[in-house]
């Protein structure tokens, strides 16, 4: 999106911006010194990944192409006068798709990021070891049309390994064990959901997911208008609202809550999970996954950087923006670089966070009722951690909802992705959620030490490997694990957003510019 200079556009991604001018806090640290290191670098093994499902045939999808297109041909320039130098400030997603669309257009887009590294919410880097080191544990649905049709445009799509067409919980009350939801070929949507609950026999009863259904009826005969107007209530008052089970909170909810938004479904407005659930239960393959094969850094970040620069645009990191200069009138004088840099543009786009956007907003656009809303957006913290594990865990080519009071989704990046593979060792990706009372949670961890997280971790992971999680002492949540279990921590890292996607607690989606 272009701008004029009277106001800078916010581009207020839940899931792609990340805040340029807070470092990451994130801890490297071994278990034991004299741990032998183990290498996730490239791997020769060929694993076993499913066919790109056929994510093409949706109107989302070819409303997308259509857009993405228009910039190569309605909103293309005709001539050099209508060519805009435009400056955007911040290099995660929203930063650098929005650089790559411009120069589609003909624009000469100039990206400026605060850290060393692109990428926001998805930035990834090496440690001392030459291990990489995410941000985030991102997986790709097929019901991300804007992003698969960017893979297309990149020529990437080759990069995503496509898995079962299954979603995976642990059990909560039988350790160690698990069930799916399986997602029959063939079957087009919104069967091939219905169908995949009902044949699942250990989450739900039948009487339950008879209760479950006629809730939902208004989000797919109504639409988007049922689903803006459940914003004032949280999953679980909407559930006690429409008399769904209970259960249906524990079993399924839980699990959605925090796997979409860092938050327990008592604090997690309604229309966020029903906005999601329309779009997977409109598209056959909206819930079919896929992990990037490497690290984000290079097989995501590096293309987009690459195209936009070989068509005139450039890419800046370590730039950070000190202040937006305005004039008299409230226009846009000029950036000001925290290295004394003054940029001067056509045109401004913020692609910040909101918690930025708040921080960098000039005063005189304070009182402006386009941003005053902002005020009311808070971002949450959450935490990734990386686990690398000295054997093989018993382990699934998948994502997994631990359905856990601490973990979000985890999974086997030794098994799910090619870059980090290995046969002899785990490195386990997790998202510790809720981490804040903001977000849920009994505990404030985003201030506790990494020490303790990785403790409050390696309980949780003992109920979910109960034979295979050694009793170690260095960790005292696994002083009741049995004696067969053998699988000790010799690496871990910890990576704290102390404000990641804003906090879509009940009334808050109005808030949004947009």
């Amino acid at each position: 999106m272009i701008v004029r200079n009277a106001v800078l556009s916010t581009l207020l991604s839940t899931a792609l911006a990340f805040q340029p001018h807070i470092p990451l806090t994130t801890t490297t640290s071994r278990t034991n010194n004299n741990a032998r290191r183990i290498t996730t670098g490239a791997s020769t093994l060929v694993m076993k990944d499913y066919p790109k499902p056929n994510v093409e045939d949706t109107q989302n999808y070819r409303d997308a192409t259509a857009l993405s297109q228009a910039f190569t041909s309605s909103l293309k320039v005709k001539n050099d006068a209508q060519r805009k130098n435009v400056a955007i400030i911040g290099g995660g997603l929203s930063g650098l798709a929005c650089a790559k669309y411009l120069v589609d257009a003909g624009h000469i887009p100039t990206v400026y990021e605060a850290r060393d590294v692109l990428g926001g919410k998805v930035s990834a880097w090496q440690d001392p070891d030459g291990d990489w080191i995410e941000t985030g544990l991102h997986i790709f649905f097929g019901a991300y049309p804007n992003v698969m049709n960017m893979f297309a445009e990149l020529g990437i799509h080759d990069r995503l390994q496509w898995k079962i067409h299954q979603m995976i919980f642990a059990m909560q009350e039988l350790p160690g064990e698990f069930t799916t939801f399986d997602f029959i070929p063939g079957i087009p949507a919104p069967f091939n959901f219905g169908l995949a609950i009902l044949m699942n026999q250990k989450m739900l009863t039948f009487g339950e997911k008879l209760q479950t259904a006629p809730p939902l009826l208004p989000m797919l005969i109504e639409g988007q208008s049922f689903i803006d107007a459940q914003d004032e209530l949280s999953v679980t008052q909407f559930m006690r609202k429409y008399g769904m089970p209970e259960r249906i909170n524990e079993e399924v909810f839980i699990a959605m809550a925090k796997a979409l938004d860092f938050i327990d479904p008592d604090k997690l407005s309604m229309t966020v999970v029903l906005t999601a659930m329309n779009r997977f239960l409109n598209e056959s393959n909206g819930l079919q996954m896929a992990f990037l094969d490497g690290n984000q850094s290079e097989r995501w970040c590096g293309p987009y950087k690459e195209y936009i620069e070989s068509r005139g645009g450039v890419v800046k990191t370590n730039a950070p923006i000190k202040e937006i200069v305005t004039n008299d009138d409230g226009s846009i004088k000029h950036l000001l670089l925290r290295s004394g840099e003054t940029i001067v543009a056509d045109e401004y786009v913020s692609a910040m966070p909101v918690d930025i956007v708040k921080r960098m907003t000039p005063k005189s656009w304070q009182n402006m009722p386009y941003f005053r809303q902002l005020e009311e957006l808070e971002g949450i913290p959450v935490i990734n951690l990386h686990m690398w594990f000295n054997r093989k865990l018993k382990a699934v080519d998948h994502l997994c909802f631990s359905r856990s009071p601490l973990l979000s989704v985890y999974a086997d990046m030794s098994v799910t992705c090619k870059e980090y593979a290995s046969d002899t060792k785990s490195m386990l990706e997790l998202v510790f959620a809720p981490c804040s009372p903001l977000a849920g949670g009994n505990v404030n961890w985003i201030g506790k030490s990494d020490e303790e997280i990785i403790d409050a971790t390696m309980g949780e992971l003992a109920r979910l490997f109960p034979t295979e999680i050694a009793n170690d002492e260095a960790w005292p949540s696994t002083c009741e694990q049995g004696p067969n279990g053998e699988a000790k921590l010799v690496k871990y890292a910890v990576v704290k957003v102390p404000r990641s996607v804003y906090a879509a607690i009940p009334g808050e989606c109005s808030h949004r510019c947009g």
